[in-house]
């Protein structure tokens, strides 16, 4: 319990503290020169604080709580030119606001320097909404200012100045994103708090925290990033956060559509067409996306449908109700995986023809927004998801063996039913005559998820019916419930100590309940197949601990446009779901695996010189304790006694493999040539970017044996993406190469064997470099867009896959094009 004491402090703290230094109002109202009419939902930044705000109906607005002294302030509507200016705070002030259209004759390259104002303007504050940022190493993805591949998803281009992502290339048009980071395995990003609008997508945070939904960007506004000391606010994960951000309903129009169709290599063809608008208080955003066609390789289709939709109430001046639906429904036939020998030798091979993926995605939300007074601030999200995702295909320990078409197919079936709720209370504060900012919350996350697997049918097509009737004795059997409960309180407070230099501490204290209830089959054959045993056992598991992370973080302001950053926070990551029960012929799991721990501390400095060169540097240390991964192994198995007995073949182990510690450097630096050479023009846009992790790892603690002392997995030492983008007047292109030394796969750094003919399983990922150019022209209401992806043709792989869509390595894609044409009204 929390001491009375402590809890009146905290009621003094947020409902009186303001009054402890001198404060004030800037209010005022926001027109239009075409009309001089009221602008509602122009976006009001003090830039000097983070404060921020929305104009009503009648373009009026006000913001509260600000010191006496300088405040930079920036007012902004969607296309409309940016309004900025100084102001000396003494007292209470009122000023009228006129906006400038853009112009839809406007080369498009001053709409995007515009956008890229504007975009600055974005950068996470030390305090967003009911968020805290402080401190953080954050990053921003301004999808407007993205000259690239939209509609086939590249992350490689979008995520472009993300520093140290390390991204799996699969080759379907993005229907799944896979990053990872830090030594982080990024398959479908499981180890990043994946949300969209503030609320959770993956598939269920603690037992299966995978995403098999990715947004299109081209419904996107931005992305952003947090890193490790997102473990506070966000969810306990390494990785930290990525948060999809939504574009907003157009504020000034009823009705926008923008239609974008898209054809690319290998029969792509994409249509994304969305409408938004607003209605007096009433305003909605909602599209449809369609995607389809046949990869690169042999047995590889896909078809997609996606559609979200979005409807706010602007209740009053001081609450606003949202709610957002999101489907996705798509079918995808994978064509397995390769052995490094069939790899070299051709690419673009495939030896399973019955391999099929389906997901199904309903995801729910409804959010409620509240000013309780001037300097207070209230958010309630209610979110929920009902989906599934179905794997049949020929999985084989042996790569190379070729489909049986006459055998079983495994079939693994996952239902996902979870909801969730969380509740934030931003306040601002007067504490030793400077402004502080405390913010508390909780959220409650309830599951319980279904898995079966089994014996499919020994058809060709995509039938996800299980035929354990026709096939009994099938080797691969279980089906489980899998309830999870987590109740988190967590908070932070920003001290402004002075008016450069702030500490930020905070905590999360977590109470988990993750459970297994289910059986699984034992069946044991002799060489000849004959069944000397089948059994039903009963494996019913439950995981109960409770805990409090901590964490702190500084920022020191070294000048109006540069920062010192600091933090320190503590991390945790739950076993899940496939960790404790999934029978794999490829690897087993150590029935004793348990929770990985550690922390995660970066140091750096960020910022922009005289709007030349911007630029984040920092190191970084990741404490990584029990950490999960997999050796490889002589497999174990029950016999007919129940004795476990080796049975000679060699698999992949998968439990706690021991402790780890990674560090290194990232960079991350945008020049502007066009502002340095050549200022007086408007209608050139030169840009210049490098984005550059150099890491190290090791492995300082293992039981097992060949680990300690090797380096720590999927860790390129060198990943590094460059590249300019320019343009003039309605042309706009980028030119970006990416590369990333070798990386191991495993805990014991097994090489890469060229000659392998069997698994493909093992070994390092070889070096690989790509180059990508992307361009795109805008013609009034049009707009053309057209690149090539890997344009040196080069012939690499990401990821060698233990399970679905391998195993095996999975080629990336070759050289692609792919075309665009929007229509905007």
């Amino acid at each position: 319990m929390i001491p009375s004491k402590v809890c009146s402090f905290l009621i003094v703290v947020v409902f009186y503290g303001s009054t402890l230094v001198a404060q004030h109002t800037l209010s005022g109202r926001v027109i239009s020169v075409e009309d001089n009419g009221p602008m509602a939902g122009a976006e009001v930044y003090d830039q000097s604080t983070g404060i921020h705000t929305l104009t009503d109906a009648n373009g009026q607005f006000s913001l509260s709580g600000l010191n006496t002294g300088e405040h930079h302030i920036a007012i902004f509507s969607y296309g409309y030119t940016v309004w900025e200016r100084r102001f000396e705070m003494t007292a209470d002030s009122q000023i009228e606001v006129v906006l400038e259209p853009l112009g839809i004759n406007l080369p498009e390259v001053v709409i995007t320097l515009q956008r890229q104002k504007v975009f600055a303007l974005r950068q996470l504050k030390k305090v967003e909404g009911t968020a805290i940022y402080a401190g953080k190493k954050t990053e921003v993805v301004a999808l407007e200012g993205i000259t690239a591949n939209l509609a086939a998803n590249n992350a490689r281009q979008i995520y472009n100045q993300v520093v140290g992502l390390n991204i799996y290339d699969n080759g379907d048009a993005g229907l799944q994103l896979n990053i990872g980071g830090r030594g982080l395995d990024p398959n479908r990003s499981q180890n990043f708090n994946t949300r969209q609008n503030g609320y959770d997508i993956s598939a269920d945070v603690l037992g299966y925290p995978e995403s098999y939904y990715t947004p299109p960007p081209e419904a996107l506004s931005e992305i952003q990033i947090v890193r490790g000391a997102a473990s506070l606010q966000y969810g306990t994960q390494f990785g930290g956060l990525v948060n999809f951000v939504f574009k907003k309903p157009n504020p000034v129009k009823k009705v926008e559509l923008v239609s974008r169709q898209s054809v690319g290599s290998n029969a792509l063809f994409t249509s994304f067409n969305s409408l938004s608008g607003t209605v007096g208080r009433f305003s909605y955003y909602t599209y449809y996306n369609y995607k389809k066609g046949d990869g690169f390789r042999p047995n590889s289709h896909f078809d997609s449908h996606n559609a979200f939709a979005h409807l706010g109430w602007q209740l009053t001046d001081k609450t606003k109700l949202e709610v957002e639906y999101t489907f996705l429904d798509y079918l995808a036939q994978q064509p397995g995986g390769l052995t490094d020998a069939q790899f070299y030798e051709n690419p673009d091979y495939s030896n399973r023809e019955r391999n099929w993926f389906a997901v199904n995605w309903n995801l729910y939300a409804l959010k409620l927004k509240h000013q309780l007074t001037p300097s207070t601030d209230f958010s309630f999200n209610f979110f929920g998801l009902d989906a599934s995702r179905k794997a049949l295909g020929y999985r084989q320990n042996r790569v190379s063996q070729s489909d049986d078409t006459t055998a079983p197919r495994e079939l693994l079936i996952d239902d996902f039913s979870n909801w969730g709720a969380e509740t934030r209370l931003l306040t601002r504060y007067g504490l030793l005559k400077n402004k502080s900012v405390l913010l508390v919350g909780a959220k409650y996350y309830h599951a319980k998820n279904q898995q079966q697997q089994g014996p499919g049918s020994a058809a060709m097509d995509a039938d996800f019916t299980l035929a354990d009737d026709e096939f009994p004795n099938y080797d691969r059997q279980a089906a489980f419930t899998f309830p999870n409960r987590n109740l988190a309180f967590f908070g932070e407070n920003i001290f402004n100590i002075n008016s450069r230099f702030s500490i930020t501490p905070g905590f999360r204290l977590e109470f988990l309940k993750t459970e297994s209830e289910g059986t699984y089959n034992n069946v044991f054959l002799d060489l000849a197949g004959n069944v000397l045993l089948n059994e039903t056992l009963e494996d019913n598991r439950e995981f109960k601990r409770n805990f409090m992370l901590l964490g702190v973080g500084g920022s020191y302001k070294l000048s109006k446009n540069g920062e010192l950053y600091a933090n320190v926070s503590q991390n945790y990551r739950s076993v899940t779901f496939n960790d404790i029960r999934v029978v794999n012929p490829v690897y087993q799991v150590d029935p004793d695996i348990t929770d990985e721990k550690g922390f995660t501390a970066d140091i750096g400095l960020r910022g922009n010189y005289n709007g030349l060169f911007s630029y984040d540097a920092s190191v970084f240390g990741l404490r990584y304790n029990n950490r999960i991964g997999e050796v490889l192994k002589t497999e174990e198995r029950p016999n007919a006694q129940g004795e476990l007995v080796e049975t000679g073949r060699v698999v992949r182990f998968r439990g706690n493999i021991g402790d780890a510690f990674i560090y290194g450097v990232e960079v991350f630096g945008d020049w502007s040539l066009k502002e340095t050479f050549f200022k007086g023009s408007d209608n050139y846009k030169l840009n210049f970017f490098v984005n550059a992790a150099f890491t190290q790892s090791e492995y300082t603690a293992s039981e097992e044996n060949n680990v300690k002392g090797n380096e720590v997995e999927f860790i390129p030492a060198v990943n590094l993406k460059t590249g300019i983008n320019f343009g003039y007047k309605n042309l706009l292109g980028g030119l970006q190469y990416s590369y990333l030394s070798e990386q191991f796969t495993d805990a014991t750094n097994a090489p890469q064997d060229k000659q392998d003919s069997q698994r493909g399983i093992e070994g390092e990922i070889p070096a690989y470099d790509i180059l990508d150019f992307s361009t795109s022209y805008t013609f009034k209401k049009w707009k053309l867009e057209a690149g090539i992806n890997n344009v040196l043709d080069n012939s690499y792989f990401t990821r060698r896959a233990t399970g679905y869509p391998g195993p095996g390595i999975i080629p990336a894609q070759p050289r692609t094009f792919y075309t665009t044409l929007q229509f905007k009204f």
